[in-house]
C-alpha cells in the first residue's frame, strides 16, 4: 500500500496517542509534534525496511503478513506499514586518502555521483583522512553539489608510494649499533574512519523528519584505532539512536572481504549495505543503484511489548516470507535514557 508521508506520520502518531491514552482525534500539527518524540522517548520503534530477490533486485508489493518482528526474540504486532519512496538526507563521506589504482579510479568515478541524487534529495559531501571535512551545508541545488564534488575531486591526495630509506651503519664493528630507518607513517593506515562517521552522523542531527537520512561512505576501509576518538560501539551507537543508515562503496575487490570489515560492520548494523567496485566505471554504476535501495523502502513500526524494557540495548529481528527474498534493517536500538547516561 502506497501513502505519502505525511499520511504515514499521522498513522505513526495515532497508535502513539493511543498507547498513552491521547485523543484519537490528532491535528496535522500535533502528529508532526508525536512524531518527533517518537524518536526521542523511543515509544514507536520506527523501521526502514528494504527487501531483494536472489539477483538483487528491489522487491516491492509485500503485504504486512509477510513479515515477522521480534524484539529481544519476542514478537511484536507491526503497527503501521507502508511502502513508499522517500526522499534522502544524504552525507556523501568521501575517502581523502584512497591508494593505488583503486584510489585512482574512485576519483575519476565521483563524477558520476550526481547520478543517484534526485531533485527531492538533499545532500553535503564531506571528506575525511585523519581529520574530518565537513561540507558547507546540505543543499538540493545540483549545480552547487556539483562544484563541490568537484572541488573534493580535487582535495583528494593518497598517501605517496613509500620507498623505504637505507639503514644507516657505521664502518666500525666495535662502534654504536646502526641508526634505524624512520618510521613512515603511510605504511600503516593514515585515517581516522570511526571518527568521521561519527562526524558525518552528528551532521545528520534533526534532518531526516520527512526523509531517510543515510550516510553514503566511499573508502578502502582502511582505519587507525589510535587515531580515532570514538570506537565502533560508540559509533554504531550513534547510527541506531538516530536511525541513520550507512550505505558503503568499498573501493576494491570482494574477494578480500576483511579489509571491508568495517564498512560491512556499519552497513549491516544501520540496515545498510556494501557494494564493491574496484574500476571507475563500475563505482558509478554503483552510485545510482545505492541512492535507489535507500529511497525505496518499506516503513514498519510498533510499539514494543514483552521485551526488557530496562534494558539499554534491544535486538531486532525481521523475517520475510518469500522464496529466496533478503529483508534488510537495523539490527537493534537503544533506550534514549542509556544513551543520555554514556553522554
Amino acid at each position: 500500500m502506497r501513502r505519502t508521508i505525511a499520511k504515514m506520520l499521522s498513522l505513526i502518531s495515532t497508535p502513539l496517542a493511543m498507547w498513552a491514552g491521547a485523543s484519537r482525534e490528532v491535528s496535522a500539527q500535533q502528529a508532526q509534534q508525536d512524531q518527533a518524540r517518537v524518536h526521542v522517548h523511543a515509544e514507536l520503534v520506527t523501521l526502514s525496511v528494504t527487501v531483494r530477490n536472489r539477483t538483487g533486485n528491489l522487491v516491492g508489493d509485500l503485504k504486512p503478513g509477510q513479515f515477522r518482528l521480534l524484539d529481544d526474540g519476542v514478537e511484536q504486532t507491526i503497527s503501521v506499514f507502508a511502502e513508499e519512496k522517500v526522499p534522502l538526507s544524504l552525507v556523501i563521506l568521501i575517502d581523502n586518502d584512497v591508494n593505488g589504482k583503486e584510489g585512482v579510479q574512485m576519483v575519476q568515478s565521483l563524477r558520476g555521483l550526481l547520478g543517484g541524487v534526485s531533485l527531492e534529495d538533499q545532500a553535503m559531501v564531506c571528506r575525511f583522512d585523519m581529520r574530518f571535512y565537513p561540507g558547507e551545508g546540505f543543499t538540493a541545488d545540483p549545480d552547487k553539489l556539483m562544484v563541490t564534488v568537484k572541488r573534493a575531486q580535487g582535495e583528494i591526495k593518497p598517501t605517496p608510494k613509500f620507498v623505504p630509506q637505507p639503514v644507516v651503519c657505521g664502518n666500525s664493528t666495535t662502534g654504536p649499533p646502526c641508526i634505524p630507518a624512520p618510521v613512515y607513517a603511510g605504511a600503516r593506515p593514515s585515517k581516522a574512519l570511526d571518527d568521521a562517521v561519527f562526524s558525518a552522523a552528528e551532521l545528520l542531527e534533526g534532518e531526516g523528519a520527512n526523509r531517510r537520512k543515510v550516510i553514503l561512505l566511499i573508502s578502502d576501509g582502511a582505519n587507525e584505532p589510535d587515531l580515532n576518538k570514538h570506537d565502533y560501539e560508540t559509533v554504531k551507537a550513534k547510527l541506531l539512536t538516530e536511525n541513520i543508515a550507512v550505505f558503503s562503496l568499498a573501493a576494491g575487490s570482494d574477494s578480500d572481504k576483511r579489509k571491508f570489515s568495517r564498512l560491512d560492520g556499519y552497513a549491516r548494523a544501520s540496515g545498510g549495505d556494501v557494494y564493491f567496485a574496484s574500476k571507475s566505471r563500475g563505482m558509478e554504476q554503483s552510485y545510482p543503484r545505492i541512492t535507489e535501495q535507500a529511497r525505496h523502502q518499506y516503513t514498519l513500526a510498533y510499539v514494543p511489548a514483552g521485551n526488557n524494557r530496562s534494558a539499554s540495548y534491544h535486538r531486532i529481528e525481521l523475517h520475510v516470507e518469500g522464496d529466496g527474498l533478503k529483508v534488510q534493517t537495523r539490527e537493534g536500538y537503544y533506550n534514549p535514557s542509556s544513551v543520555g547516561a554514556k553522554k
